[in-house]
């Protein structure tokens, strides 16, 4: 094969992968968010089943959480999730909106009492006082932490090569398995670090512009 030939192969594996991570990173961000609400739930038996689950997603490789969503509905219940991307997206989404999910609970928790105290002075309802003064201070607490993640997400899409999805990482593979020239494989480092580098570029840009505000 030809650079050219087996870049155009390793640039059909990366549409996948950016299928995974763009359609992992809109599900998981809302789920978090769902996630972090029943995680600060005042009922202390549905507080406890959410660090159960919390735990277990946190305790437990992605790789297994994978083969997991893939195998087990047809093994227990008899129900075949047919598409390994649709079962890739579950995994990842299930498994970082879970990690979302604890940043926002401690960007939420971050904010000082005294600020929702004011805000009822003001005379602001709860959710006044949340989206106008909480919300902009919680998200300029988890812009970091949230790009770390998402960095993470990038390289995780890989993982779905293990239920022989052809992202990059497997598209490479194949190349190698059928000519045996080994460079391919590092040839792929380049397509996450271009796409990487972009998202970083993004991020900063966006943390920097909520520098103005005082947390």
């Amino acid at each position: 094969m030809t650079f050219n030939d087996v870049t155009l192969k390793l640039l059909e594996g990366f549409g996948t992968t950016l299928i995974l991570f763009i359609s992992t990173f809109i599900f998981a961000i809302p789920l978090g968010a769902v996630f972090c609400k029943i995680r600060l739930s005042k009922n202390k038996i549905i507080r406890n089943i959410m660090k159960t689950i919390i735990w277990i997603i946190r305790g437990t490789p992605l790789m297994l959480q994978i083969f997991v969503i893939f195998y087990v509905p047809g093994l227990l219940f008899d129900i075949q999730i047919k598409s390994r991307i649709v079962s890739v997206i579950i995994a990842l989404t299930i498994n970082y909106a879970i990690y979302f999910g604890e940043i926002y609970r401690s960007g939420y928790e971050s904010i000082p009492k005294g600020q929702f105290e004011a805000g009822k002075v003001l005379g602001l309802n709860k959710y006044e006082i949340f989206f106008k003064i909480i919300l902009i201070q919680i998200i300029k607490k988890i812009i970091p932490p949230m790009s770390n993640e998402t960095i993470s997400l990038v390289k995780d899409t890989a993982l779905a090569r293990v239920i022989s999805v052809t992202e990059v990482i497997y598209a490479a593979q194949k190349i190698v398995a059928t000519y045996a020239i080994i460079w391919v494989l590092f040839y792929t480092g380049v397509f996450y670090l271009v796409f990487n580098g972009i998202l970083s570029i993004l991020l900063n840009k966006l943390e920097k512009k909520l520098d103005y505000i005082e947390v």
